[in-house]
């Protein structure tokens, strides 16, 4: 399965029929799941080649069997072909998870004897972790988005940036970076925005990461990350794949692949909660600040609307203190405390703590601040659990709190 050019379709209707052409041909109506480890091979000669065309990075293709699960599955190359056909990619390659999708981008580079790699921070505490310490043989110089292209070295392999970022939302002017950039590629963690916000390869960039695990499989069920890239650089991906084998399990294929069918109303309704969650929050005593694009201030590029098609669904707040961010976060009861986000439900977690908490003190997050990622509730219901978190997380607030509740009940 390939795509080489844009579809003329609605991403409303890509996300509901994209590599989902042959179905009726195959006599389904939803795609089938292929759970085989191994596959027969019609003899020993083109056994060994299909191996080595896979091995190598190519594609299932001219007779060749898919020989091993590691190297070739086709619930697995479904999803490639939707997402490819959402970011307006010609190939995508997926992986078990995000990190494993980006640790492959950035062995692929060093394989390709170009291990620097200038980063904008701030970006996903697991992607800022696996920079700094250099463990896969990269070497990192952090830039400012305006000082990208001085950070460029002879060796400078990948640009990476991720927009809008995790976790207080700051938003990088893609075309900008890429004209920095000049020839060297620039990566796009796209997790938060989806195709269905942002088409970062359609501003220059060269390569799209996702962690599927989020917005795109949508339910907290599924662990899972994407690449979408040009074909050049997605067969030197799926070479690092089939050696370290990092392939995408194929239950998990096929979860994903349906979660885009309903990426664009997902993505659309819970924008329209946050975006009501987030203003509330902006009017809010106790918080200090909101990090959303949609907010004024939060968009200084005036990116929503020319990159962004939209302000998405997740936000950050300050309140005055750690000790009051945590005790909020604890004090949630329909809002789950919990990391990851992009599903149905709302979550709120502190990211100095948990996600950010291997990144650098300098690039850290404050402590003081919360991220939340808005899901498919009532955002009247979200309102109000916040409402109370904040309460309770402040003594005098409380005592006030449980006064009133206790005039409102007494019998008269």
């Amino acid at each position: 399965m390939s795509r080489s050019v844009p579809s003329s379709r609605s991403i409303d209707t890509s996300a509901v029929h994209a590599a989902r052409e042959d179905l009726a041909g195959l006599g389904v109506h939803v795609p089938p799941i292929d759970l085989s480890t191994t596959y027969p091979l019609p003899d020993v000669e083109s056994g060994g080649d299909s191996y080595e065309q896979l091995a190598t990075g190519g594609r299932l293709g001219g007779g060749a069997s898919p020989v091993y699960q590691r190297l070739w599955n086709p619930t697995v190359a479904r999803f490639e072909e939707a997402l490819a056909t959402l970011e307006e990619a010609e190939e995508a390659v997926a992986f078990g998870s995000g990190m494993a999708a980006l640790s492959a981008t950035l062995l692929a580079t060093v394989a390709g004897g170009k291990p620097h790699v200038v980063a904008v921070r701030p970006l996903y505490g697991g992607t800022d972790h696996v920079l700094a310490t250099g463990l896969l043989g990269t070497r990192v110089t952090w830039a400012d988005a305006r000082g990208v292209a001085g950070a460029i070295e002879p060796d400078t392999g990948l640009v990476v940036v991720e927009t809008p970022a995790n976790p207080t939302l700051e938003l990088v002017d893609i075309a900008d970076v890429v004209r920095q950039a000049g020839d060297v590629p620039v990566v796009v963690d796209n997790t938060f925005a989806t195709p269905v916000l942002q088409r970062p390869l359609t501003h220059g960039a060269r390569i799209v990461l996702h962690s599927a695990t989020k917005f795109l499989g949508g339910h907290g069920d599924l662990m899972a990350g994407i690449v979408a890239t040009d074909a050049e650089w997605a067969g030197r991906i799926r070479s690092i794949r089939a050696l370290t084998g990092g392939l995408l399990h194929p239950l998990a294929a096929y979860q994903a692949h349906r979660g885009l069918q309903t990426l664009p109303v997902r993505v659309r309704a819970q924008q329209d909660s946050a975006q009501v969650v987030a203003r509330w929050l902006a009017g809010h005593p106790r918080v200090r600040a909101v990090h959303y694009p949609g907010l004024p201030g939060c968009d200084p590029l005036g990116l929503v609307g020319t990159q962004l098609a939209g302000t998405g669904a997740v936000l950050a707040f300050e309140v005055e203190s750690y000790a009051v961010a945590a005790a909020t976060a604890d004090s949630c009861r329909l809002i789950q405390h919990a990391v990851s986000l992009g599903g149905v439900d709302t979550l709120i977690q502190h990211p100095a703590s948990l996600t950010h908490r291997p990144v650098a003190p300098e690039a850290r997050p404050a402590a003081s601040v919360l991220r939340l990622s808005v899901g498919l509730e009532d955002p009247r219901d979200l309102v109000n659990d916040l409402e109370l978190a904040l309460a309770a997380a402040h003594p005098a607030a409380q005592a006030a709190a449980h006064a009133a509740a206790a005039w409102v009940q007494a019998p008269v």
